[in-house]
Order: structure tokens, then C-alpha cells, then sequence
């Protein structure tokens, strides 16, 4: 049987309902790991690579920041990656208690964080991290 274009709209709108419920169902029993819109839990072990290192020094970013981001930020999906491979990466974006607008690149690992990089976002800093 040919595919027709109709078809091809169907199943489109078909996945991107579906992609939309399970980014924003919530979870009706007992309080889940999975803070706002993150597909992925934000309480693990956070691990540092040496770029994010680099780049919470050269811009005055402390792990109490990045913390907090994790804690309370959203997801901007369309600066993330999540169907990267092997590591799909999430930008957290939100503002710290000292009005940082603040994006951590995040590839979450099992139970790990990985924090690939922190952006203060319209701030300019210089930074030599390679």
C-alpha cells in the first residue's frame, strides 16, 4: 500500500503528540526525581569536565550555582540534544538568587551528571579554555 502524504502528516502529529504528553505529564504519585520538564533524574553525582572547569572560573560560577540551576532551572530544548549518541546533552537554563541568568550543558550518565559547560547568558566573559 502507498504511503500518501496525508499518512505521512498523520504519523508526524502522531509523534509530536506524543513527544508533548510525556514532556509534560506529571507524575500523580509521590514526588519524582525528574524536576520541571527533565527527562532525566537532576540528584545525581555531578562530575566537572575539565571545559566546565575552565569555564565556571573564567566566569564566576560556583558548584552552589550550578546547583541551583539543577535544582530549579528548565530545559531549553532547542539548544539541547537529547537524541545525541552515545550522549544526548540537556541545556538547564534558569536564574540563580543573585539574578544570574545561568545555561549548564548537562549529559546526564546512569546515575552521573556530567556538567559539559556553564554559559552565563548576556554576559560577555573571557575565557582560554580549550
Amino acid at each position: 500500500m502507498p504511503v500518501t502524504l496525508a499518512m505521512r502528516w498523520e504519523f508526524r502529529l502522531f509523534v509530536v503528540f506524543g513527544l508533548f504528553i510525556s514532556c509534560h505529564s506529571s507524575d500523580s504519585g509521590g514526588k519524582s526525581n525528574h524536576v520541571g520538564n527533565a527527562p532525566f533524574d537532576r540528584h545525581g553525582q555531578i562530575i566537572l569536565t575539565k571545559h566546565a572547569r575552565c569555564r565556571m572560573n573564567c566566569r564566576h560560577i560556583t558548584m552552589r550555582e550550578i546547583h541551583e540551576i539543577l535544582d530549579n532551572g528548565t530545559i531549553n530544548f532547542d539548544k539541547s540534544e537529547p537524541y545525541s549518541h552515545p550522549d544526548p546533552k540537556f541545556a538547564v537554563e534558569g536564574y540563580t538568587e543573585e539574578k544570574q541568568h545561568l545555561r549548564i550543558i548537562v549529559a546526564p550518565e546512569n546515575e552521573k551528571l556530567i556538567i559539559v559547560t556553564c554559559i552565563e547568558l548576556g554576559a560577555e566573559w573571557q575565557c582560554d579554555c580549550n
